[in-house]
């Protein structure tokens, strides 16, 4: 069994950027030159996370609502006591959905569902460029 790392870099927008990223996955995939196995995509730091998602924009809005509903916007965390950056809902919101998930492939495709996409969801205030963790595992 063989492990390839690479990083992947994206760009996201402020507060709660959807981003597809499957492409980029599946590239590397593809390039790692392992038939069988599965990759595992993981966002380092405390503001973003990745999952999977159908990447239609009625859902993507649905989704930014979701998150409104469960950590929202506007509110005092105690979390901005101590750095004072006003980005207690965005840890909150990565909290609940996980840095990373684990994609298997085959025959150096990926094998995600008909309407599921690999997504990176940047919770943080600030626009960013986040740097994404693959590590393909397989043979």
């Amino acid at each position: 069994m063989a492990i390839l790392t690479r990083e992947i870099s994206v760009s996201t927008k402020a507060d709660l950027d959807i981003v597809d990223i499957t492409g980029k996955v599946a590239e590397a995939v593809a390039s790692s030159g392992m038939k069988d196995g599965m990759v595992n995509v993981f966002v380092p730091g405390s503001t973003a996370s990745v999952s999977t998602i159908e990447f239609e924009p009625n859902l993507l809005e649905d989704m930014k609502e979701a998150m409104e509903r469960l950590a929202p916007s506007g509110k005092e965390y105690h979390h901005h006591k101590t750095w004072g950056d006003h980005n207690g809902k965005s840890h909150v919101r990565a909290t609940l959905m996980g840095p990373g998930t684990t994609v298997p492939f085959r025959d150096g495709k990926l094998l995600l569902g008909q309407w599921q996409q690999i997504v990176l969801l940047d919770f943080d205030v600030p626009a960013r460029k986040r740097d994404i963790i693959l590590q393909v595992i397989g043979e």
